[in-house]
Formats: structure tokens, C-alpha cells, sequence
């Protein structure tokens, strides 16, 4: 009888050299190294969050600053808050629309603002929180929001022979009159420029396009409605601008504590002119003090040390009208 061997018996042989894979396995036995951080897994939360934070710090940054005599555009503001609101539209800030929260709390400022709206034909749109937090990029908005327009610059030397050519005909009755900034950055303090450019005849107000404050809604709201009546222009490079208004037959006159001529003894008030005013603490930079015809002073007591830009400017608008004038 053949015996069958136990149940489940393995029998035993002789060990011999075993098959290999030829390395073809050994990537799958590589390690993965380290875990990549958190924002830089797509499927992370994380990973968006840093994604809309650099969109947000690029759109913040601008498109970028151009050269030459095209015109720019300022980068779209948005106007967020209650108070902030209602002030820009009682102010006449152009506006592309109004953003009000969906069941938004009423009170009178939403009201009015509302009314204010309606009134100048701005479209309202009723926007969820979540879509308004984003288009605020984050700030305290109170459910009510207000888009701007990018400001329309004129092109500065289009303006300057625009402006040549109409009093050459006759079509006004004061020789051309400018303001240029150099290196000012407050937005108030360019509304309050433009506020008293129109006041006293200026033709327009020259900013360049770096280092420089643009058109913005709290500029808008300093000047008070002038800058709808007075037309600001961007410059790539205001030195390149300056020489150009020279070579037009403009003088031009930057403003300085230490100025060789004395405002009230300033001979060219009626010829084409155009005023440089530089920032309150670092004053004219160099090479824009180089491109001057004079330099000029404005008399103050002497416990004053200097100006704030917006009124040196006025002051200087102001003498200039006057010698004009007689």
C-alpha cells in the first residue's frame, strides 16, 4: 500500500541559485523622500490659500509700469465701508458699480447710498459675502462696496501742444500753466494739487508713472470734483517730459526753500510755465533740479521750516494768477 505522507507535508529539496529581476524592481523600492509642504500639494487647502495670496500681491503690484507717450491706466480700486462709501459717492468719484451684500443691514448710509446710485444711473449688484471678501481682498467692507474706474491719463506732451496751440489761436486767454510732481506719494496731497490747479487756471498736473502717486478714489475725493475739470497726464520719466516741455518754449520752475528767485519777484509769471514740486522731506531730487530754468522760493517766517507740497503749490498758483492779473 503506497503510503501518501501526512497531510500538508512539504518535501524537502535541495536549495539552488534563485531567479532575480535584473534591477528592474529597484524603483519601486526607493523611497519617495520627504513629504512635500503643505502648500505645495495642489489638493492641500493650503496650497489655494498661497495660490490667491500671490494673485493678490501681484494685482496689488499693477501690470507693471510702461515708457514712452502711450497712455496708462491706473490699476481698478474698489472703495469698501459704510462711511467710505457714501463720503466717495457724495464726492462724485466716477463708479463703475455698487456691491451691496445680499440681505445687507439697512441703515441710512446703505440708504443713501443706495439713492446716490440710483440717482447718477450707477448699476447696483446684490453680492454674496464670500464674493465680496474676495473682491476686498480681505478688508472690513460692512457689505457695501463701491468699484472705480481706472482713472484715463491724458499723454503729456499731446496735452502740453494741445494747450500751446489753443493760445496760440487765441481759444485762451493765459499763457500755458503746469504742475509736475516729483517723488509725491499722498494721494491727498495730489486731490489738493488738482483742487488748486483748476482754482487758479492751471492746464494740467504731470505725474510720473514710478515712485508716484496715481489717481486714486482718495485723490478723487481731495480735489473735490477738479479733477474732472483739470486733466492729469503719466510720464515714463518726468526729466525726459521736462526737457521736452523746454524745447516747446515752457520754463520750467521747481520750488525750493533755497531758491535763487523769490516768488514774488519772479519775472516769468506770464510766460508758458510749468511748476515742479518735490515731497515735503526730501524736496527736488537732483537731476530734476538740473532740468530747471530757476529755482524758486517762497518767503516764510523762519520758524517755519517748509511747506507741505499741496500748499506751496497753491501759494505759487495763486502769485502767479495775480501777477497775470495786472
Amino acid at each position: 500500500m503506497a503510503s501518501h505522507g501526512r497531510p500538508g507535508a512539504v518535501r524537502k529539496t535541495k536549495k539552488g541559485p534563485t531567479i532575480g529581476t535584473g534591477g528592474h524592481g529597484r524603483k519601486s523600492l526607493e523611497g519617495k523622500g520627504p513629504t512635500p509642504k503643505a502648500e505645495d500639494r495642489p489638493y492641500h487647502k493650503a496650497y489655494k490659500t498661497k495660490e490667491l495670496a500671490e494673485r493678490s500681491a501681484a494685482k496689488r503690484e499693477g501690470k507693471g509700469a510702461g515708457t514712452g507717450r502711450t497712455k496708462g491706466k491706473a490699476a481698478e480700486e474698489v472703495v469698501t465701508g459704510r462711511n467710505s462709501v457714501v463720503e466717495a459717492l457724495r464726492a462724485g468719484i466716477p463708479a463703475k458699480a455698487l456691491h451691496v451684500a445680499i440681505r445687507v443691514e439697512m441703515d441710512d448710509r446703505v440708504r443713501e447710498s443706495l439713492k446716490m446710485a440710483a440717482e447718477r444711473g450707477i448699476p447696483v449688484m446684490e453680492t454674496g459675502k464670500p464674493e465680496l471678501d474676495r473682491m476686498t481682498d480681505g478688508a472690513v467692507h460692512q457689505g457695501l462696496m463701491l468699484q472705480i474706474p481706472p482713472y484715463e491719463y491724458a499723454d503729456a506732451l499731446d496735452l502740453v501742444d494741445e494747450t500751446i496751440e489753443r493760445y496760440r489761436r487765441g481759444h485762451i486767454g493765459n499763457a500755458p500753466l503746469f504742475v509736475a510732481l516729483d517723488g509725491i506719494t499722498d494721494p491727498r496731497n495730489l486731490g489738493a494739487i488738482i483742487r488748486s490747479a483748476s482754482a487758479f487756471s492751471s492746464h494740467g498736473v504731470i505725474v510720473p508713472e514710478r515712485r508716484s502717486v496715481g489717481v486714486t478714489a482718495s485723490a478723487w475725493k481731495t480735489s473735490a470734483g477738479a479733477a474732472v475739470r483739470v486733466p492729469v497726464a503719466r510720464v515714463g520719466n518726468l526729466n525726459s517730459a521736462l526737457k521736452s516741455f523746454k524745447q516747446k518754449g515752457i520754463f520750467v520752475l521747481g520750488l525750493d526753500g533755497d531758491g535763487d528767485v523769490s516768488l514774488p519777484e519772479l519775472s516769468l509769471s506770464k510766460d508758458p510755465i510749468c511748476i515742479v514740486v518735490g515731497s515735503e522731506g526730501k524736496g527736488l531730487s537732483r537731476l530734476v533740479r538740473e532740468n530747471c530754468d530757476q529755482i524758486v522760493s517762497i518767503p516764510i517766517d523762519s520758524a517755519m521750516e517748509s511747506l507741505n507740497a499741496s500748499m506751496a503749490v497753491g501759494i505759487t498758483l495763486y502769485e502767479i494768477s495775480r501777477q497775470r492779473s495786472v
